[in-house]
């Protein structure tokens, strides 16, 4: 057997393929090219194409996504560039429903032929995958929109602004940090376009431009007599936003504490220069002593522990068992749904699900399967409410249509489940959170994503920081090392207090999250303010045995 033929059949076994001569890592372009879209007008053209031979074929329903997907890189290192990169990935899929089952097959050469080969060959996957279904696939009902469009609300596009200036700024942040000490110093800027056309049977032609941006360093200091060094990453978040992001703006800032805050603007050479004290207090600080502890969490930090404890256990496939790559399945399992009343947190606790919050990186008008996006409660005053759903799912929960989460990282993936931004609401009193620390007696303050794990029911975690201060009757006093807390999902959300109001509320959030196998990624939000949680376990990591 041939190898083509061979992967050919494989890909009938899994209920995808892709047509030969696919690029699946994209060609490198000029920014000029990144800055020119593809008409409308020839992408649905190309999708009346496929959708035409899909059915043509026998399709029950079918959808296209036409993806143009533009990344930008600008990494340095100290006094020099590292990378510089440009890259496109364009190319169209096709997924069909056939004799009750699905069936997916991509190209990126689009000419009609080649489009109409693909669109046959999803039927003809889907009809053979249709011979081993236990049950046809019940897909809730959508209706079509007709021709529409949605943009991320940039003020200024990332790949207008020119390679020099991004390098000037890059270096010139790494200069700062280099005069306040660091021995080392990496920068880099991540520019995220996604350009995706979805059309389908129902009626849809939905053109979207998306848009994501991430500035990020990392500061490093060594003690030259022991040896031993610390770092402190950016605390900026990724954000589905343009370059605009980049201009600080004084309102955008939350000071008054330890460290300085940024909401929707981000000021990274405040930033650098505040990590390289930061750093040389790593080095100075004390070890944390193991015990109980009352927590006070920054969202720069916290949005980490909603999305692995509160974000990944509500999505609906894991809840199911068809999905437990990057640790496992869930605890939340439907029978506490269904009893309507299973305490997942205190009375302070409300998630909240939305695909449409402005700057975030989940933010879009519609999903990858012609939903129109919104939001939802999945924790409502402590007690689990719902999950996150797509529309072969939505019918397991009872509901008419989808919640739209259903999301694809590329033109030649086939979209599945993604977790929406996932949010903790802010309390509804006015407090800051200079207030909350005067309220603790013993406690850590603490800043930043750092190391973390869980187990594989999203139930028994550790999570560590960037920054860790000492609280001790109502006053900073100090920085910690070593400190990280320990818990279960249940236990630590019902230790959940008290919470600072909608002014202290900011995004963090990861821009790829992985998920699948084969692998996807996604960007995800998770938003919060200062929260505090009473009472939990905190370990010294830098302990040894013996």
């Amino acid at each position: 057997m041939r190898r083509r033929d061979f992967l050919y059949m494989t890909g009938l076994g899994v209920g995808t393929a892709m047509l030969p001569s696919l690029n699946t890592f994209g060609r490198i372009i000029t920014v000029e090219e990144a800055l020119t879209p593809v008409d409308v007008k020839l992408k649905k053209q190309m999708a009346d194409v496929a959708l035409n031979a899909a059915k043509s074929k026998g399709a029950s329903y079918a959808d296209v996504r036409i993806g143009r997907y533009l990344n930008q890189v600008v990494a340095t290192k100290e006094t020099r560039v590292e990378n510089i990169s440009n890259s496109e990935s364009y190319g169209l899929g096709v997924r069909v429903l056939a004799g009750g089952s699905w069936g997916f097959a991509a190209t990126n050469k689009l000419d009609n032929d080649s489009i109409a080969k693909a669109a046959e060959m999803a039927v003809a996957i889907a009809k053979g995958n249709s011979k081993l279904m236990s049950e046809p696939v019940q897909l809730a009902a959508q209706k079509g929109y007709g021709e529409v469009s949605w943009k991320t609300p940039v003020e200024v596009n990332a790949f207008s602004v020119p390679i020099p200036d991004k390098v000037e700024l890059l270096l010139s942040v790494n200069n700062e940090a280099l005069k306040g000490g660091a021995k080392y110093v990496n920068s880099n800027l991540f520019m995220i376009n996604e350009q995706k056309y979805f059309a389908s049977t129902d009626g849809s032609y939905i053109d979207q431009d998306i848009h994501r941006i991430w500035p990020n360093f990392t500061v490093t200091k060594i003690d030259e007599t022991s040896g031993k060094f610390e770092t402190r990453n950016a605390l900026s978040a990724p954000m589905g936003m343009g370059f605009e992001y980049l201009t600080p703006k004084d309102e955008e800032k939350i000071k008054g504490g330890p460290v300085t805050m940024y909401k929707k603007r981000y000021d990274m050479f405040e930033d650098v220069k505040e990590a390289t004290v930061h750093v040389s207090e790593k080095l100075k600080a004390k070890p944390v002593p193991a015990g109980k502890y009352d927590l006070i969490l920054d969202p720069s930090h916290l949005f980490l522990t909603i999305h692995e404890s509160v974000g990944h256990p509500t999505e609906l496939d894991r809840v199911l068992g068809y999905e437990a790559n990057y640790a496992g399945t869930s605890f939340l399992t439907l029978d506490k749904w269904e009893t309507k009343k299973f305490n997942f947190g205190s009375k302070q606790v409300n998630i909240i699900a939305d695909k449409t919050e402005k700057g975030s990186l989940g933010a879009v008008g519609y999903d990858d399967e012609g939903v129109k996006c919104g939001k939802w409660d999945i924790i409502k005053d402590g007690i689990l409410v719902n999950y996150q759903t797509i529309r072969d799912q939505a019918h397991i929960l009872g509901l008419k249509e989808s919640q739209g989460c259903c999301y694809a990282d590329s033109w030649d993936s086939i979209q599945f489940q993604r977790m929406p931004n996932v949010s903790l609401a802010p309390g509804e009193a006015a407090l800051s959170a200079a207030d909350m620390v005067k309220n603790v007696e013993k406690g850590i303050y603490m800043f930043g994503r750092n190391s973390y794990s869980i187990d594989q029911q999203r139930y028994n975690f550790q999570f560590s920081a960037q920054l860790a201060y000492e609280v001790k009757e109502g006053k900073i006093v100090g920085m910690f090392k070593d400190a990280a807390y320990q818990s279960n999902t249940q236990e630590f959300w019902n230790s959940c207090a008290q919470l600072c109001d909608k002014n202290d509320y900011r995004l963090g959030g990861t821009f790829s999250d992985g998920k699948g196998q084969p692998s996807q990624v996604s960007a995800v939000s998770h938003g919060s303010a200062t929260t505090r949680f009473n009472g939990v376990k905190v370990i010294n990591t830098g302990s040894k045995l013996g």
